[in-house]
């Protein structure tokens, strides 16, 4: 019986060992055009949206960026992806937004950009996850219940 000490235990456990899988990889997805394509949702909003090279130019719904969503606020929620990935100048932006307010419509976007971002350029997932904008926001508005005024709000109570 051959005799087993401590160095050939750890040479067969080097050997038996298995090779540590790395993370899941992402690859870059286009479409034929050279786009990538994103859908975003926020509330009841859903945003379609198409990045490609370009200068900057971003249309939402055939409209500019500045006509469709006027308030400076909702503009700025539109940028963040870009900020975080300092990629603010360097992609044509082509969205199609859809249900919801200019409120819920502007986070649809921002959640659609940052995923087409991750399809163009997946390796900006981890800064894009880390600032929570891959993170679809499922909060929803709570239905309206029977023998209530709204969703939580009774009727007024009088006494007599």
């Amino acid at each position: 019986m051959p005799e087993t000490t401590l160095s050939s235990l750890q040479d067969l456990a080097s050997v038996a060992a298995p090779v540590a899988q790395p993370g899941p990889v992402y690859v870059q997805k286009l479409d034929p055009h050279g786009r990538a394509y994103a859908t975003g949702k926020r509330k009841d909003a859903v945003a379609r949206v198409w990045i490609k090279p370009g200068s900057g130019k971003a249309t939402v719904n055939g409209k500019p960026l500045e006509t469709y969503f006027a308030r400076p606020v909702l503009r700025m929620i539109l940028q963040q992806p870009l900020g975080v990935a300092k990629r603010t100048d360097q992609y044509d932006l082509m969205i199609s937004v859809a249900g919801g307010g200019l409120s819920g419509q502007a986070g649809a976007v921002r959640h659609g950009l940052a995923k087409a971002l991750c399809n163009y350029e997946p390796e900006l997932r981890p800064a894009l996850k880390k600032e929570g904008f891959l993170t679809r926001d499922s909060r929803v508005v709570e239905r309206k219940k029977y023998g209530k005024k709204k969703a939580r709000r009774s009727f007024q109570f009088s006494k007599r």
